[in-house]
């Protein structure tokens, strides 16, 4: 059975077609509905939304009415009541499930609402994505009605007071609707494991048994199954095993640093498509082949701002200062980068996600994501962003000949001035001191103040190159296995304190 022969009920196709009118006027109509349905809500009745609903200039409005949150601010006014079993608190009714977020910035675990409202957002999103392939010339159709492997966390939840807590992948998994069951693998037992490593093994062992199609997950852990497959069976490559995979879906992180490594274990090409899927809601995704970027989602159930990522909104360490300046979709420019405000039907408002987006293609509303606004470095004014980190380990990946599916960064002091630290996963035979110049070399190429900067404070540049396996252990022992949990490029504070006690007590082992 073919994804494109489902009969899929008259609601969903009503919501699949697309409004003909400006982004800006797809926007306002999202905010008028997000607000009407929680204006009864204490979040509603407290900000006016009544009144917001009320005005000509919508928009406007609601930037003056409701104030600009983080996860901290809005967890101590209001998301802490919703754990607590308390209705119509930000959206209406009682919040029944959490995304647990995958934590990179800090190292607990953050409670993301979600909704019935927000997983059927996410579903018609899903929906358009998979119809956009007919599109893709280079995808044979016959592999989208095949197996879907879908590598996310455990659909077990934690089960509290009241609510469900897991990995956004394991509820959405767990409230997957009748017609994607034929298509998903592993299928409902094998999802609910809870240990990984035993998921892997499951997995491995019925990897024979299915046919498999396309894969979706975050890159790291995809390669892994992978490279347990082929040494399992003796494979030469993973098309032996499974000849009609011909795309995979990823997101979360840069494909780029993974991309060598993960082609070794193809025998034929394949197309990647990213999406933007976060805790907090389907953002966006790339809808049609060679596209510059993502389409952001904006007519379901998602209200976008933008802040401009710069000197002026920002801190030093990445937080928002008191009245940074917002602005909606249709006043970005193309170039510039921007955090993202969300407010969503889970009972997000002006939200700061904190991921960093760019526009690419303002017509088409495609973004390229830049980095995360606490994942970046900038001790003396070198600016270093992750999408120059990832740039620049690719580059020199490429002219090395090796592959570096990990990597992270910190700063450090280093006599009266600074100096990176840089942490590599490399099982290729690597020179480290080459490496190292090569890294620092292609960063003066890519970013100017960085290249003023290493003339002036930020004195040196370390490098140590490690096994993946480190990178692996170190996310296991914080209990960030599997499903959408990815490495921190930039190491600070805590995070940066337990990775150093970490390597420390390796290389005693060792």
């Amino acid at each position: 059975m073919a994804i494109f022969d489902i009969k899929l009920p008259n609601s969903i196709l009503r919501t699949l077609r697309l409004p003909q009118n400006s982004v800006r006027r797809q926007q306002l109509r999202v905010l008028k509905r997000l607000i009407r349905k929680a204006r009864f809500t204490e979040f509603g009745q407290k900000y006016r939304f009544d009144e917001i609903l009320m005005s000509k200039h919508i928009g406007k409005k609601f930037q003056e009415l409701v104030p600009v949150y983080n996860y901290n601010k809005i967890y101590e006014e209001w998301w802490h009541r919703t754990l607590e079993g308390i209705p119509d608190v930000c959206w209406p009714g009682k919040i029944k499930f959490y995304a647990l977020s995958s934590g990179t910035s800090e190292a607990a675990s953050k409670y993301i609402p979600v909704t019935n409202d927000l997983l059927r957002g996410n579903r018609v999103v899903m929906i358009k994505q998979l119809l956009s392939l007919r599109t893709y010339t280079d995808i044979p159709v016959k592999s989208i009605g095949k197996g879907w492997l879908m590598l996310g966390g455990s659909t077990q939840l934690q089960k509290n007071a009241g609510y469900y807590a897991g990995d956004l992948s394991g509820i959405t998994a767990k409230k997957q609707p009748f017609w994607f069951q034929p298509f998903y693998k592993p299928g409902k037992r094998i999802a609910r494991e809870k240990d990984w490593n035993k998921k892997l093994q499951e997995i491995v062992e019925r990897a024979p048994e299915w046919d498999i199609g396309f894969i979706v997950g975050v890159p790291a852990w995809i390669q892994m199954c992978m490279e347990m497959i082929i040494e399992k069976y003796k494979l030469n490559n993973i098309h032996d095993i499974w000849p009609n995979l011909a795309f995979f879906v990823h997101g979360g992180v840069s494909f780029e640093p993974y991309k060598k490594g993960f082609e070794q274990l193809l025998g034929k090409p394949i197309t990647y498509i990213e999406t933007y899927l976060a805790s907090e809601g389907f953002v966006a995704y790339q809808d049609r082949q060679h596209a510059k970027g993502m389409r952001l989602v904006t007519h379901e159930h998602i209200f976008l701002e933008f802040v401009p990522f710069n000197d002026k909104n920002f801190d030093a360490n990445g937080d928002l200062v008191a009245k940074p300046e917002v602005l909606m979709i249709h006043e970005v420019e193309e170039g510039k980068d921007y955090a993202i405000l969300l407010s969503t039907s889970a009972g997000a408002w002006r939200y700061l996600i904190g991921d960093t987006v760019r526009f690419v293609d303002k017509e088409r509303n495609e973004i390229v994501i830049t980095g995360r606004t606490k994942h970046f470095l900038s001790l003396v004014g070198e600016h270093l962003s992750v999408e120059n980190m990832n740039k620049a380990i690719k580059l020199a990946g490429e002219e090395m000949n090796i592959c570096i599916p990990e990597f992270t960064v910190a700063g450090v002091p280093y006599g009266n001035f600074f100096a990176h630290h840089w942490y590599v996963a490399c099982d290729d035979h690597v020179n480290a001191e080459q490496l190292r110049l090569k890294i620092d070399e292609k960063l003066k190429e890519l970013n100017d103040d960085y290249a003023v900067e290493r003339n002036s404070a930020l004195k040196e540049i370390f490098l140590d190159v490690l096994t993946e396996d480190r990178f692996m252990a170190f996310m296991e022992s914080k209990g960030k296995v599997g499903g959408q949990h990815k490495f921190p490029r930039v190491l600070k504070g805590k995070m940066l304190e337990d990775w150093q006690q970490f390597l420390a007590k390796q290389l005693v082992k060792s």
